[in-house]
């Protein structure tokens, strides 16, 4: 196709009425939710820069099952970029936005400060500035993290609660995105949803994530490193309990009254990562050799979603218990095994 047919092409696909922009649309939940969107009829233009952070081919092949789609369009760019997301989707055309772009891992930002500060923050006022001057925009939804509660033991976590000693610095930038959300909201009436992920998970996840590392050390019989002897609890969330609610929320704009809000995702029942481990021996029909180590630095005692915000505005109440979750993403992964 020339440059000009792809620009008439692209041109008639944007005549029809509510055009939705995904960032981070080839990631693990930017693909669960543009293949439901687009199922649902949705016109979606996706961003998504295809970094190295884990194996580009998982990222492919997830953009693979959205190619086939009429109502879809990708484009390759760094959000952060001046002009990127523009070039995208011209403003002017976006009614909606689900933003969910960012450098991930807790870890990884030890090692890599720099990524962070590149697409958390850069890359989340870049989406803020666009946002800003697309005036038919109705909603801007964008992901943040329970990281953002840093190192408690209490629970469950509410929204309301004080956010102001994050364990790392990846729970930083995601605190600090919410705080230029909401000065947006002020200054310019964005009316926008911060999501608190609680460790979402599934199939087409991240293979940086514990589920998928336990997952292959058990298959192929290596002793398996387990982080805080295994006492650590994490709100475990099957992606197939949070897409719906994401889904419902795109058209539930804040009031204008109060243009920024925030909401918690997650199961809301803390399983153990000794939980996680037996959930996956059971999925797996084989027994995990644990080497039980002290907890790294960044992580944190619990995550413990309070969700009764979520469930009041959309509806959301989990319902995947951890055992079925892990067992869909097993089968998933046997299926899957080059990535």
């Amino acid at each position: 196709m020339t440059p000009r047919a792809a620009e008439l092409a692209f041109a008639r696909f944007c005549v029809v009425g509510l055009m939705l922009l995904i960032t981070g649309v080839a990631g693990f939940i930017g693909f669960h939710m543009a293949r439901r969107l687009l199922a649902a009829g949705r016109d979606i233009v996706g961003v998504d820069d295809l970094n190295p952070y884990y194996n580009p081919a998982l990222k492919h092949a997830r953009l693979d099952q959205l190619s086939g789609a009429r109502n879809f369009r990708f484009a390759e760019g760094d959000i952060a970029a001046p002009g990127a997301l523009e070039s995208a989707l011209p403003a002017q055309q976006a009614t909606h936005i689900l933003h969910l772009a960012a450098q991930a891992g807790v870890r990884y930002s030890l090692e890599a400060p720099f990524a962070y500060e590149h697409s958390n923050l850069a890359g989340h006022l870049a989406v803020l500035e666009y946002a800003r001057s697309a005036t038919k925009l109705t909603h801007l939804v964008y992901a943040s993290s329970s990281s953002v509660y840093g190192d408690r033991s209490d629970g469950p976590f509410r929204e309301d609660d004080r956010c102001d000693a994050p364990a790392s610095l990846y729970g930083a930038t995601k605190r600090a995105g919410e705080l230029m959300s909401e000065a947006y909201a002020r200054l310019y009436g964005t009316r926008q949803t911060g999501l608190r992920f609680f460790t979402v998970y599934g199939p087409w996840g991240r293979p940086d994530m514990a589920y998928w590392s336990f997952t292959d050390s058990i298959l192929a019989g290596r002793p398996l490193p387990v982080f805080g002897e295994g006492k650590l609890a994490r709100d475990f969330t099957f992606i197939d309990d949070m897409a719906p609610s994401i889904e419902r929320l795109l058209d539930k704009p804040p009031e204008e009254a109060s243009p920024h809000r925030l909401l918690n995702l997650g199961n809301s029942r803390p399983s153990t990562v000794l939980d996680l481990v037996t959930a996956i021996e059971r999925a797996t029909g084989k027994e995990a050799t644990l080497d039980l180590q002290q907890p790294q630095k960044g992580d944190v005692t619990t995550t413990f979603a309070d969700i009764s915000r979520a469930k009041a505005l959309v509806g959301f109440e989990p319902a995947t218990p951890l055992e079925a979750g892990v067992s869909r993403f097993v089968q998933w992964r046997l299926a899957h095994p080059s990535f």
